[in-house]
């Protein structure tokens, strides 16, 4: 890889972090405020977490990857991709406790990375290939 294509690449794992670290935030604090305004824990937590992804997948779309590919084609692999990660990060979570005992410190820490690494991973290759890039 050549150092231009590595600066752009490190580039752009910084801003798919900074919008991921920010979703999260913003589904926390939407999720606090919702439920401390009345609304029941699960609505509440989901509104959140409706918002948190229209706002995540505009940044990774807009800034993150260029903002060129075609909401009708992108949008879906990215509902796709979040649904798989979860599922990832379910997965990942009983590993680490009930095959290697992971407290649940390390537990959260480990499937978070593995998912956030698994979302950025297809991110990349599927949903916002840069061959897919609206004409």
């Amino acid at each position: 890889m050549s150092g231009l294509a590595r600066k752009f690449a490190s580039v752009r794992l910084i801003r798919f972090a900074v919008v991921g670290i920010g979703a999260a935030l913003l589904f926390f604090a939407l999720s606090w405020a919702l439920v401390s305004a009345g609304l029941p824990p699960f609505a509440g937590s989901v509104i959140a977490y409706v918002l948190a992804f229209v706002v995540a997948y505009s940044a990774q779309r807009g800034w993150t990857f260029g903002g060129q590919h075609d909401h009708a084609h992108a949008l879906p692999r990215y509902l796709v991709t979040q649904l798989a990660c979860a599922a990832f990060a379910g997965l990942s979570a009983h590993v680490a406790v009930s095959i290697f005992s992971a407290s649940p410190l390390a537990m959260s820490a480990i499937t978070t990375v593995a998912a956030s690494a698994a979302s950025y991973v297809l991110s990349l290759v599927w949903v916002f290939r840069d061959d897919q890039r609206a004409a």
